[in-house]
């Protein structure tokens, strides 16, 4: 089983509020800041996935340490460019062996 379980967006704000231990208000706060990005149903529901219950839990703790939204947000970026910048590599490296692999048998 992978991590896709994490990815799908079926939690509901009042879930999450309990998961997390934030208010309604919190949660949204922290959407408003680009931190999470929550999906939204045909009635503007908002629905969350596990990953973004971590990623509130996280952005609490920095809170409670005195990290400014501003440079949460920042780590964030870093943290989703090096992760990208990683995925690449490995596609690149994929694909450089399956051509590799495929010149062999021709």
């Amino acid at each position: 089983m992978t991590d896709d379980y994490k990815s799908k967006k079926v939690i509901s704000i009042g879930v999450v509020k309990e998961l997390t231990g934030l208010s309604e208000r919190q949660i949204r706060y922290n959407e408003e800041r680009k931190l999470i990005f929550p999906e939204r149903t045909e009635n503007g529901t908002r629905k969350y996935s596990f990953s973004d219950v971590e990623t509130l839990v996280k952005i609490a703790e920095k809170r409670e340490e005195g990290v400014q939204s501003y440079e949460i947000s920042q780590d964030m970026k870093k943290e989703r460019a090096k992760r990208e910048g990683e995925s690449q590599m490995r596609r690149k490296m994929i694909r450089g062996q399956l051509n590799a692999h495929f010149r062999m048998k021709s």
